[in-house]
């Protein structure tokens, strides 16, 4: 099997060079355990930007790995930017998702367009039921899956993140109180309609640590009331 990428510390690092980075202490949350299952989770405040995540599962004595990252724009007026990628006997999918979240439409999608276009030849993973987000889901997203193309799924991923952090960078500060709200209502969308991953961890950890995970530790919440 190939190496398993560490997108998350790669743009931890990526976005060190431009902000302060302040990591959140989230108590026993940070490695949860059950049924050989192991969930690590980091929590960021990326001052001037909001909010940025990694949360890294193995099981199966680490024939199973999955990384999930993402960074939650709310002091500045972009998508969220969600990544994910996983691993099973060989078999990997990288998936990444842009996410209208803005106060404004955005105007940069077409560059995104663009970076998926170069790599239409990577295998599409197969078409499922729709979900109650894929009308906010921008086009220039992707979900990939394949044996032997590790490494063009790690560059395209990188290259992604890559030129959104760039436009983290160039972005006016907006309307901070606003902007959380949004990221926070996707939150408890996900949290409430659910998804693969949320009903898997709220079936090993149950439903007030998936509160905690999904709201605040993935994308910031800071409202106690709200998780």
């Amino acid at each position: 099997m190939s190496r398993f990428p560490d997108l998350g510390h790669w743009m931890l690092q990526s976005l060190s060079g431009h902000f302060e980075l302040e990591m959140e202490d989230i108590g026993k949350d940070a490695l949860l355990k059950k049924n050989g299952i192991v969930l690590e989770t980091e929590s960021y405040k990326v001052k001037k930007v909001g909010h940025f995540c990694i949360l890294r599962m193995n099981a199966l004595l680490g024939l199973m790995k999955m990384e999930t990252v993402v960074l939650a724009a709310t002091e500045k007026d972009l998508p969220l930017l969600n990544l994910d990628r996983i691993s099973v006997l060989g078999k990997e999918t990288q998936i990444v998702e842009l996410y209208d979240t803005q106060l404004s439409p955005w105007s940069r999608a077409d560059t995104f367009q663009r970076l998926k276009d170069q790599n239409s030849n990577l295998p599409d993973a197969p078409r499922q039921n729709r979900h109650w987000y894929d009308d906010i889901l921008y086009s220039c997203s992707y979900h990939k899956v394949g044996k032997g193309i590790s490494q063009q799924m790690t560059k395209t991923a990188k290259n992604y993140a890559e030129a959104f952090i760039a436009d983290v960078v160039a972005a006016p500060a907006c309307d901070e109180s606003a902007k959380s709200e949004k990221v926070s209502q996707f939150a408890e969308n996900l949290l409430s309609q659910g998804g693969q991953a949320v009903d898997t961890i709220t079936k090993l950890f149950g439903k007030e640590t998936a509160k905690r995970l999904i709201l605040h530790h993935m994308y910031g919440a800071t409202n106690p009331r709200r998780w």
